[in-house]
């Protein structure tokens, strides 16, 4: 392929992914990109369209683009079941099975999260420590360990943005996602939501419940459903079934006033309110609180995603059951997340300025080593050589628990992609090929060699 037929292919290829991304998620082939020349939310997305029809109109280069199509239920809603307690769980073993909760030991202790073993005695979260050791004497409290729970929401939340940029936060551990634009690389909605939990697992070993739905407020409510580790799809044609056999104080806005205020109307279900006439519950309730839970009631909840702005880094790393210990094992694990952070910021069309090593040792002290480059990267290759460079500055005599590889100062990534530090374009245009392989069949449909020797060494 010649360089001027390269040029447009990546011009092809990210507008493909600007689609993707659900920039427009009426748009199945580059042929009707033409039509959204006059979007001018982003300048350089635009930009980037007109360049890529010119190419497909002048050059008439036909293309056979998987046309998905457009999901009905694309909200996603993840939430980490009992994500303190898992955490510290990663932290001491001992705890799995038994009845735990995370939360303050004093006398005006609360507790912050709670097992599904401590939650059949009744213990739940923002209660008394008090009550809950009444309620299950058994009971360990684990005083919270903040800084570390941040740490690890930071990682879920990479993994989210590895999926879709359309990532809405709600707290430490949940989010809401917008999966549209996956569909030419997910068959269902649902697929998608699996496929998280499987990331999840596998990376940090952290369970979590999915709602998907066609609306924020069902997925959401779908996810509560799901709980622990499960994923419940309510489909849009049967989405007002599932809402209307639940307690109205499953409503969004329903507190314990407003709870009061419907049962006095003899309300107990969403299904009763979506029977009464908007204008009683306004005269109940007011014209704000009265049209809001009409509205919910019978599943019109029109709110879009919001992505959080502006990640300010994006990182991967695992806690190994088995410690790594010895140079050759390190440096094949340190590959593997440099081939993986290259995927995630290259999905989120980013390179990263400064790169860092994590080290957490089987004693649990933890050491991090950076380095700040004079251009942004993304490539594997360049994050591998970074990582190495920086595992010099560390002890790897000692076994190790946990290993990470994290890039900051994050940068748009412009096309055509910096080269890497041996100025070797045969090199950059074979990352690309990987990474379009990985797009299209999953990250394991290629890998270097070193890595698939590590991982049968490690499963035999």
């Amino acid at each position: 392929m010649g360089r001027q037929a390269e040029t447009w292919h990546r011009a092809i290829n990210e507008v493909l992914r600007i689609v993707d991304f659900r920039m427009s998620d009426e748009v199945d082939q580059c042929r009707h990109l033409l039509s959204l020349a006059g979007w001018s939310h982003n300048q350089r997305c635009v930009g980037k369209i007109i360049t890529a029809s010119r190419v497909l109109y002048l050059h008439d280069i036909s293309l056979e683009v998987s046309s998905g199509a457009v999901w009905s239920e694309p909200i996603l809603h993840v939430d980490m079941d009992s994500f303190f307690v898992e955490v510290e769980r990663l932290r001491d073993p001992s705890l799995v099975g038994r009845p735990v909760a995370v939360g303050g030991t004093g006398h005006r202790g609360v507790i912050a999260s709670a097992s599904y073993e401590a939650r059949r005695f009744g213990v739940h979260s923002a209660q008394p420590t008090a009550s809950a050791l009444r309620m299950c004497p058994d009971l360990e409290i684990v005083p919270p360990a903040h800084g570390r729970y941040s740490e690890f929401s930071a990682q879920v939340f990479g993994i989210f943005r590895s999926f879709t940029p359309l990532v809405e936060g709600l707290s430490l551990d949940e989010a809401f996602l917008d999966a549209t634009g996956l569909r030419h690389h997910y068959a269902l909605s649902t697929e998608v939501g699996e496929a998280i939990r499987e990331s999840l697992k596998a990376e940090l070993r952290l369970p979590a419940s999915v709602g998907v739905a066609s609306t924020k407020f069902i997925a959401k409510l779908a996810s509560e459903e799901a709980k622990p580790d499960g994923l419940l799809h309510v489909a849009k044609d049967t989405q007002l079934e599932f809402l209307h056999e639940l307690r109205a104080s499953s409503l969004w806005g329903v507190g314990p006033a407003t709870l009061a205020g419907l049962e006095r109307l003899g309300v107990e279900t969403i299904g009763d309110i979506a029977e009464m006439p908007e204008s009683a519950l306004a005269s109940a309730l007011g014209p704000t609180v009265g049209r809001h839970l009409h509205d919910l009631a019978n599943g019109i909840d029109p709110r879009q995603i919001e992505p959080d702005i502006g990640a300010k880094s994006i990182s991967v790393e695992q806690t190994y059951e088995t410690d790594l210990e010895g140079v050759e094992v390190i440096e094949a694990a340190l590959l593997a997340h440099a081939q993986r952070l290259s995927g995630r910021l290259r999905r989120s069309g980013l390179s990263a300025r400064t790169i860092t090593l994590k080290t957490r040792y089987d004693d649990f002290s933890t050491v991090t080593r950076s380095q700040t480059l004079d251009g942004a990267t993304d490539g594997s290759r360049d994050l591998y050589r970074i990582g190495l460079e920086l595992l010099e500055g560390v002890d790897v005599s000692r076994p190790v628990r946990l290993l990470g590889l994290g890039g900051s100062s994050l940068e748009e990534s412009d096309e055509p992609r910096q080269l890497g530090f041996d100025d070797s374009e045969e090199w950059d245009q074979v990352e690309e090929a990987i990474a379009q392989v990985r797009e299209k069949y999953g990250d394991s449909a290629i890998s270097p060699a070193r890595l698939v020797e590590w991982r049968n060494s490690v499963d035999s």
